[in-house]
């Protein structure tokens, strides 16, 4: 895209780069000039800086400058310079590192998404697996993706990434608590939780040898500080927003189908769904109370079954049923080992007593497992197939 027409596009979308920077003054000048050749709609948020980077942003009377009286940290630079941005009138706004590691030239690529995305923050993810990417950046940011992952349910493959289109109304509304580099997780999961979209697009990135690389990230400090927010973001996660937002977002008439096209509509064969069925069954039945559902999904994963079907099916062990499930246990396990099928309910019963019990439940609990799920595996065999001849046939 040519120079001009990018200039004219950062007008249009009325769209800023913003460039929060901190005792990077030796880089900062090149990446302004840099981002100059593409848009003078530039936000500088000086976050403290101890160095000469004021009086390097003393040559450029043209730019919109923030100054932090001390240093706040990264993400407080940032929540200053979306604010001073939508209150200058813009809508998007660019965060671009000041340490020269993104390439200004990449700006169209986030300018070119908001016709496709105009509510959505737009990461520009970084090849980690490239020549010269430090190991700790690289696992640092796997384990990040993987807690958004968590999260949010979105697959990142870079959310570490300091390159970012962001929205700025959505985010006006957003009262936000953290102040360093974890803020760049509470910006793209909280945002998500208001409505925004997140994804991202490919960019170049350029990492400096060790010895010219300037980084103010601490290890141990900010790594525990994104840790400790993942874990808190996890519980509201799994125990408010996404219970919300699966009421909110309730339709009877939509549930159903998607039921419908993962259970008795999917492709899969009719062997497959006859298995998944009949396992199911099984699983619910054995003696592995509280722990049914979830080893039957992890073993309809090792055998390549539907398991949205067995989770269904699994739970067969209802509490309507459960005392049948027993006793029926029960009775074909002594049945099986030639006991007695009396119960004898006592409150003198010793460890003996319990085991002469718990020894036929047990046998009798994978025998009826077994016949179960072979009935419900060959009923529902049969069922489909003729259910495909009628259909044919109509």
């Amino acid at each position: 895209m040519e120079h001009t027409t990018l200039h004219h596009k950062f007008i249009h979308y009325k769209c800023c780069v913003l460039i929060p920077t901190y005792n990077n003054a030796a880089a900062l000048k090149e990446v302004i000039n840099g981002v100059l050749e593409f848009t003078s709609n530039i936000v500088v948020v000086n976050d403290g800086s101890t160095d000469h980077t004021a009086k390097l942003l003393e040559e450029y009377p043209d730019l919109q400058v923030e100054h932090h009286p001390k240093n706040m940290g990264k993400g407080m630079a940032l929540r200053s310079g979306f604010k001073a941005a939508f209150k200058s009138g813009y809508q998007y706004a660019i965060s671009i590192d000041s340490d020269g590691q993104h390439y200004p030239d990449d700006l169209h690529l986030f300018i070119e998404q908001i016709d496709a995305h105009p509510n959505a923050i737009i990461i520009g993810a970084r090849n980690m697996d490239q020549p010269g990417i430090p190991n700790k950046s690289s696992m640092g940011n796997r384990a990040s993706s993987f807690w958004f992952w968590v999260i949010t349910g979105i697959k990142l493959s870079d959310t570490q990434s300091g390159y970012r289109l962001y929205p700025l109304a959505p985010l006006n509304t957003i009262h936000f608590i953290t102040r360093k580099y974890e803020f760049e997780i509470e910006v793209m999961v909280r945002s998500f939780w208001k409505g925004v979209n997140v994804l991202s697009i490919p960019i170049k990135v350029y990492y400096p040898p060790d010895n010219e690389r300037i980084t103010h990230f601490r290890p141990f400090t900010d790594v525990t500080r994104i840790t400790l927010l993942n874990i808190v973001f996890v519980f509201l996660a799994a125990f408010w927003f996404t219970p919300i937002r699966l009421i909110k977002n309730f339709s009877f008439k939509e549930s159903k189908k998607k039921l419908y096209d993962h259970t008795v509509g999917s492709p899969d064969s009719i062997r497959k769904k006859s298995l998944s069925m009949g396992f199911g069954v099984f699983m619910g039945i054995t003696p592995f109370w509280g722990y049914q559902i979830w080893l039957a999904l992890g073993l309809a994963h090792v055998l390549k079954l539907n398991k949205v079907i067995v989770a269904i099916f699994s739970n067969i062990s209802i509490p309507p049923l459960i005392p049948f499930i027993i006793y029926g246990s029960y009775y074909a396990g002594a049945k099986l080992l030639g006991k007695s099928t009396d119960l004898v309910f006592s409150t003198d019963l010793g460890i003996q007593d319990v085991w002469e019990y718990l020894q036929p439940y047990l046998y009798g609990s994978f025998l009826l497992a077994f016949v179960a799920g072979l009935s419900v595996g060959l009923i529902a065999y049969a069922s489909f197939h003729l259910a495909a001849k009628v259909s044919v046939k109509k």
